[in-house]
């Protein structure tokens, strides 16, 4: 009577694949790297263009946008890298053989561009501050940037996994992520600089700009990533 292999559970099987990327990225350190140094040399432009600028250039009312020009393309360049090893070496093939939900391939692959990116952001939302904001005086309220970094992150991660699956076999799939991403991920961009906006200047009616920003991100990233988990299936497939 031949023995019945148990199927692994959806929770293991995400674990596993989380544990995959995590490894892999650990061992070559190529995504992590290769995102804190772009990061770093952008910030290193910022500063060149930006000391060019009259004195009365009001830093504070730019952080925000400035920010998160850098966490986004940052975030384009590891979605680029974020399904390079498994084409490259047909692992993505061996993973679609096995019998398992496509979702969960995407929330593992998402999973783990948000921690990539989360880790790059420890460093160089810090690098920001002392570049940028240590001659000027940000409102007490800074702190409260962590809740829209990690909305925006959450999105941008989640968004950016599914189209970055989308484009893995295009050719110039380095535009034309960008293409597709950036008008794609427009409102939760916009949401977000504005809530960190609002924290950075600290006027007087921030805490309404900030809570209703913070609002508008919340219901895109579910919407969004309800979505893009629905479609996942189909796009992993085609």
């Amino acid at each position: 009577m031949p023995l019945e292999v148990a199927r692994p559970t959806t929770f293991k099987q995400y674990r596993t694949l989380l544990a995959k990327d995590l490894r892999q990225e650990f061992h070559t350190k190529e995504m992590l790297s290769s995102m804190g140094i772009y990061a770093l040399l952008v910030l290193v432009v910022f500063g060149a263009a930006l000391a060019q600028t009259a004195n009365s250039f009001d830093i504070l009312q730019m952080s925000g946008g400035l920010l998160w020009v850098l966490i986004v393309f940052t975030s384009l360049l590891g979605l680029n890298r974020s399904f390079s090893h498994e084409k490259e070496n047909g692992c993505l093939e061996g993973i679609l053989l096995v019998p398992l939900d496509r979702s969960v391939v995407f929330l593992a692959k998402a999973s783990s561009n948000l921690l990539f990116l989360a880790a790059v952001e420890l460093l160089t939302v810090p690098l920001f501050y002392f570049f940028f904001l240590t001659t000027t005086t940000p409102a007490e309220s800074f702190w409260l940037i962590v809740l829209p970094l990690v909305v925006g992150t959450v999105g941008v991660s989640g968004i950016g996994t599914l189209l970055a699956t989308i484009t893995i076999n295009t050719r110039g799939k380095d535009v034309m992520l960008a293409v597709l991403f950036i008008p794609l991920v427009y409102p939760l961009l916009y949401a977000c600089v504005s809530a960190t906006t609002a924290v950075i200047v600290g006027n007087e009616s921030f805490l309404e700009t900030y809570f209703q920003s913070l609002l508008l991100a919340g219901g895109y990233d579910v919407i969004m990533i309800l979505l893009s988990w629905v479609l996942y299936d189909f796009v992993i497939s085609a």
